[in-house]
């Protein structure tokens, strides 16, 4: 986690940035706020003023309606800050959640295993509201500040004396002020922390509530998850009562300076050195002088804000990752991956992986479970970075291309797809530069989508949030989504784990087919899907054990039993080969050879 002291330099910055997004508007709330505090510091003099020329029962009209001219701008003034404050608020919140959000999305799988899906929207959502504040609370309180300030100066023009006696009781205010800062910046902080904490457990429990409702233990769940609002409440306490006991402090302390100046005015009076309308100017400046109580809303209200814009803060300390400038060359899609080493926190997953894919093969990556497969393929598309080496592609190191080329270079089909996009043609079209009614038929009769789209109320037009469609059949719209991708590879990361075996059949044999174009990894399971790649790498602890054609490594009893986690090791002519999704002389020959054994692939090397 960011330290406070390493967060504070981009926090600052943050909240700099905040009020240049802002803007003009921003600049225009200062003025209003400011004019606001000019217009009820200058009330004070002209009711003195008036006061005078009544008494002197002298001609007081023009007085009066200047009076009533500052009261209607003070309102009317006060009415456009509220406003241009939502306004404010509002767009440096919308800033604010498109730098973050961005910033997440470069940093992939990276943000979320860093610091969870619950305490990512919690930031994005609260702390961005929260944070967004803080544009508004600095013009407000520069207004709050400088009506005490203008009030000590009017004090010093109606008479230096007056100014001095405040002055002399101003560092105690100053030292309440300083200690409320501190400890309110703590709390909130805590606070904050805390409702963290909640959304992550809540987002947690969202994502398996089907476990927690077959297991039934939604009641230990829901314990679990507020289990933290003790503390919650207890944080939330001490910050009003930070709060509280500022407040009560200054009231107690702000009286009795206003008291001492109006007993020197009044001294003063029976000295003939001030008028009575002095005097009473004088009183309204004491209480401008004194106005901690405005002020201590207004600060409380920027240290939350600032509070916000730390964890913001700590998202955007992430380092995302960097693209280069160069271009792909012509090239089949050779994919290469050179001493690839990835860790999981502590626990080393991929330990010196040497891999090649040639251009226009389907390569499969088999293993148990835990081996790395899935970050395999992940590291193999860059969606995340390996701790040490390298991945190529036709030549050209992955991070020296650009983002655009590499994403149009590989695409990615997973497990769980989101299914992104208003409609379904959206959905499959989605990510694509030029998508064309055509090209999204075409892919979703590749995936087998297209029959039970037809049958969809508006067909491809259905709204995605209105369509049924079980795990398989969101499954085959990922799809088609990827086959609609057209780049040099693609990677299907368990997306076929959804399909019975019939459709999975299909859709193998048209990724291994002689119509298949560009390259394939796939993450297979099934032993009949390894049967039709051209090459199969066995990764176990970490490691490539063997690279090799299926019914070569067959004759390994190591490579036998990952599919026995699967699929179970059947009597003869059940192999996990061919019975179950492989038909024909097709199935019958890769069952035969396997059972034969074949030879045996490479230990240890890169086929």
């Amino acid at each position: 986690m960011t330290t406070h002291a390493e967060g504070a330099p981009l926090t600052g910055s943050l909240l700099r940035s905040a009020v240049r997004a802002a803007g003009p508007r921003c600049v225009a709330l200062c003025a209003v706020s400011t004019a606001s505090t000019a217009a009820a510091l200058l009330l004070p003099a002209v009711l003195g003023r008036t006061l005078d020329h009544l008494l002197a029962h002298a001609p007081a009209s023009r007085w009066v309606w200047g009076c009533a001219g500052l009261v209607l701008l003070i309102g009317v003034l006060d009415a456009c800050g509220t406003v241009l404050g939502g306004t404010v608020t509002a767009g440096s919140t919308a800033w604010l959640r498109r730098r973050v959000t961005g910033h997440v999305l470069a940093l992939g799988p990276q943000a979320n295993s860093r610091f969870g899906a619950g305490e990512l929207v919690a930031r994005l959502v609260g702390n961005a509201a929260q944070a967004g504040t803080a544009p508004g609370a600095v013009a407000a309180l520069l207004a709050a500040l400088a009506g005490p300030v203008g009030g000590v100066v009017a004090l010093a023009l109606i008479d230096p004396w007056l100014a001095a006696v405040f002055l002399a009781g101003a560092p105690v205010l100053t030292v309440l002020l300083r200690a409320f800062a501190r400890d309110t910046s703590e709390c909130v902080t805590r606070y904050q922390q805390v409702q963290g904490r909640i959304a992550a457990a809540l987002a947690e429990a969202m994502g398996g509530f089907r476990t927690i409702q077959a297991a039934g233990t939604a009641d230990r769940e829901t314990a679990r998850i507020l289990r933290p609002l003790p503390e919650l409440s207890r944080a939330g306490h001490r910050m009003w009562r930070v709060q509280g006991r500022a407040a009560a402090q200054a009231v107690t302390v702000a009286p009795l300076l206003q008291l001492a100046v109006v007993a020197v005015a009044g001294y003063l009076l029976t000295r003939h050195r001030l008028t009575v309308g002095e005097v009473l100017a004088a009183s309204r400046y004491a209480v401008l002088a004194t106005g901690v109580g405005v002020l201590v809303g207004q600060l409380a209200g920027l240290l939350r804000a600032k509070a916000a814009t730390r964890r913001l803060g700590e998202l955007l300390a992430e380092p995302a990752p960097v693209h280069g400038h160069r271009r792909l060359p012509p090239g089949p899609g050779r994919l290469e991956l050179r001493g690839v080493i990835a860790r999981h926190g502590e626990r080393t997953v991929l330990d010196g992986i040497d891999l090649v894919i040639p251009g226009g093969t389907t390569l499969a990556v088999v293993g148990r479970s835990g081996a790395g497969k899935s970050l395999l393929a992940a590291v193999a598309g860059r969606l995340t970075d390996p701790d040490a080496g390298e991945v190529l592609l036709d030549g050209i190191p992955l991070r020296d291309l650009p983002h655009d080329d590499l994403r149009g270079a590989i695409g990615y089909a997973f497990d769980r797809p989101a299914l992104l996009g208003t409609t379904i043609e959206d959905t499959i079209a989605f990510g694509l530069r030029s998508p064309s009614p055509a090209r999204v038929r075409q892919a979703a009769l590749m995936a087998h989508a297209d029959t039970f789209v037809r049958r969809l109320p508006h067909g491809y037009a259905t709204p995605v949030a209105d369509a049924p469609h079980s795990g398989g059949e969101s499954q085959r719209l990922g799809l088609a989504r990827a086959f609609a991708h057209e780049g040099r590879v693609l990677i299907l990361d368990d997306a076929l784990s959804s399909l019975d075996t019939i459709t999975e059949h299909h859709i193998t044999k048209s990724l291994t087919g002689p119509d298949a174009t560009g390259t394939r990894l796939l993450i297979a399971h099934r032993a009949a899907t390894a049967a039709r790649a051209d090459l199969v790498a066995w990764l176990d602890g970490g490691r490539v054990r063997a690279v090799g054609v299926h019914a070569e490594l067959w004759g390994m009893a190591g490579y036998r039993g990952v599919f026995g986690e699967v699929e179970g090791l059947a009597d003869t002519g059940r192999d996990g080969v061919g019975v179950e999704a492989v038909s024909g002389s097709e199935g019958s020959g890769a069952a035969e050879r396997a059972m034969r054994g074949g030879t045996r692939g490479a230990e240890g090397g890169t086929g």
